[in-house]
């Protein structure tokens, strides 16, 4: 570039890079160059000029110091952070984080801020009182499922175990994230005045015997009445003439988790080798039936073998995976003995020779109870024995109590607890006088249901279980089969082995029978809490 020096004359030098603040001296000299051509006197102007050149040098400097650090400190900003708020009474008005200046519509469609081109949900944030955290101007972009709602009540800040854990806008807002099923609860605990997230681990447990009855026409029932020939006559309802088909489709929900939907398949692969033994009354007679069927129904039924005959003794066995479930009749669970004059003494303190055959299987269930309360011409006692005595004036509660206090001893000293699971199943409610099974099609939906059977016979089951050396899981069937009135074989069953006929079905208050249960039915739901007890409830629920 070529430049004037201080006498006029032109100098001439390399190229160089001129600053903003090099062009004012630049164009005074200019100024002076063109003025001595015209002919004005400039040694007296030359001083004065060239004081205010340094003058305006500096000045420029400082502006153009000014310049070049505003920008560099707008090129080290981050890029504008939008985000996202669900109020349903406000419009759709992007705010954006770093000036809270509101977008057009039109900015929000143009190649402005937004470069990405997935569509976001953003609306306005609702009044609110909470201050958003200085750190949310690094927030990532929220995803479109995920909104803020006002929060409740402050107290200590909490994030439900629905959140996955990410972009909290402030420590005491709730965020409504995607559900997960982990059981863990995440909290945010106060760390040096803020919050810091933890996952905290801690085991929920689920009450699988709470909960409400739920209509499942896809899902349920688990089989076909007729796929299992070996079902017998009791409990074919849908055999014997039954109309209505809607008590097969109700499904347990129980509050907290879910119960999958047991697949037979994974059932038999899961006790493949193993040995179910069933021991009880005609009502755990109803549950073997059930679980039977449900195993039969799933794997090859030219590998099954089934012997059902006998009512005191059932088999059924899948030989492709080397599984048994067997029933052995026995509705007090001590030796019940019919002597030669045909009297029937009920031993308090022995158990049925039957029993050394209970020995060795993997998974046990008994139940007793409904025997224990018959009277009249149908008792199945005439006097109790106990310790090779006839105990003409003990009671039936006290009876009941020693003979669950003797089979509660057999448990401990004959079963193995690291090989074999025990069960005991809780009553099975009838459905008489006030709240009548007959012509019934739906649940019981109110909870003022009064169950008639003895409560202090449940009492004792329940302290004679905690009372044992031995682990046994109490199936509370009790509450969840109260609401089933529906659910019972009513007239469409047998009677000692033979089918009503069309006369009886006409005398419902006399044949009815309020006890047993359909198959397809409730016994499925029973059997399906057995198998969810023993392999664990795979999910939670929030």
């Amino acid at each position: 570039m070529v430049l004037p020096n201080k006498a006029g004359a032109l100098i001439n030098s390399s190229p160089i890079l001129l600053l903003p603040s090099d062009y004012f001296p630049l164009l005074a000299c200019l100024l002076c160059r063109v003025l001595q051509q015209q002919g004005f006197p400039m040694e007296s102007l030359i001083p004065s000029l060239v004081n205010r050149k340094w003058f305006l040098c500096s000045l420029a400097s400082f502006f153009g110091l000014l310049f070049v650090c505003f920008s560099l400190n707008k090129a080290s900003r981050p890029a504008p952070a939008f985000a996202s708020f669900r109020d349903s009474q406000t419009s759709l008005v992007a705010t954006l984080l770093e000036s809270g200046e509101p977008l057009s519509s039109q900015s929000m469609h143009s190649g402005g801020p937004i470069r990405s081109t997935q569509t976001v949900d953003i609306v306005q944030p609702p009044t609110t009182n909470i201050a958003l955290s200085p750190l949310s101007s690094y927030m990532d972009l929220l995803s479109p499922q995920i909104s803020a709602k006002e929060p409740k009540s402050s107290g200590v800040p909490v994030v439900s175990s629905e959140s996955n854990g990410t972009n909290p806008v402030s420590s005491q807002s709730k965020m409504e994230m995607p559900r997960y099923k982990e059981n863990y609860t995440s909290l945010l605990v106060p760390v040096g005045g803020g919050a810091k997230k933890e996952k905290i681990k801690e085991e929920k447990k689920c009450d699988i015997f709470d909960g409400k009855w739920v209509y499942d026409r896809k899902g349920y029932p688990l089989y076909r009445g007729h796929w299992c020939p070996f079902l017998s006559d009791q409990v074919s309802c849908q055999k014997n003439g039954r109309p209505d088909k809607d008590y097969e489709h109700w499904r347990w929900q129980p509050k907290g988790c879910e119960i999958p939907r047991y697949n037979g398949k994974e059932l038999l692969e899961r006790w493949r080798g193993k040995r179910v033994v069933i021991v009880g009354d005609s009502l755990n007679r109803n549950m073997w039936e059930s679980l039977a069927c449900i195993l039969y129904s799933s794997g090859r039924r030219s590998k099954a073998y089934v012997k059902s005959n006998s009512p005191e003794y059932k088999i059924f066995r899948a030989l492709d995976f080397d599984c048994t479930v067997e029933f052995y009749w026995n509705p007090f669970l001590v030796e019940l003995e019919e002597r030669k004059d045909n009297s029937k003494i009920l031993k308090l303190d022995k158990l049925p020779g039957s029993s050394k055959r209970w020995r060795g299987a993997d998974v046990m269930v008994f139940n007793t109870g409904h025997w224990w309360t018959h009277h009249g011409k149908i008792r199945g006692w005439d006097h109790f024995e106990f310790r090779g005595q006839l105990m003409e004036e003990m009671g039936v509660i006290e009876a009941f109590n020693k003979a669950l206090r003797t089979w509660a001893r057999w448990v401990d000293r004959h079963v193995d607890s690291t090989k074999t699971t025990v069960f005991f199943r809780s009553v099975s409610p009838e459905h008489k006088r006030d709240n009548w099974c007959y012509n019934q099609t739906r649940p019981i939906t109110t909870e003022t249901y009064v169950q008639r059977f003895p409560r202090n016979m449940i009492s004792s089951v329940e302290r004679a279980i905690q009372k044992m050396t031995t682990p046994v899981r109490y199936l509370n069937i009790t509450r969840l089969s109260e609401y089933r009135r529906d659910a019972h074989t009513t007239v469409y069953t047998s009677r000692q082995g033979i089918l009503l006929t069309a006369e009886q079905r006409k005398q419902p208050e006399i044949y009815a029978d309020c006890s047993h249960w359909c198959l397809p039915g409730l016994p499925d739901t029973w059997n399906a809490l057995l198998f969810a007890s023993l392999f664990g409830v795979p999910s939670t629920v929030s």
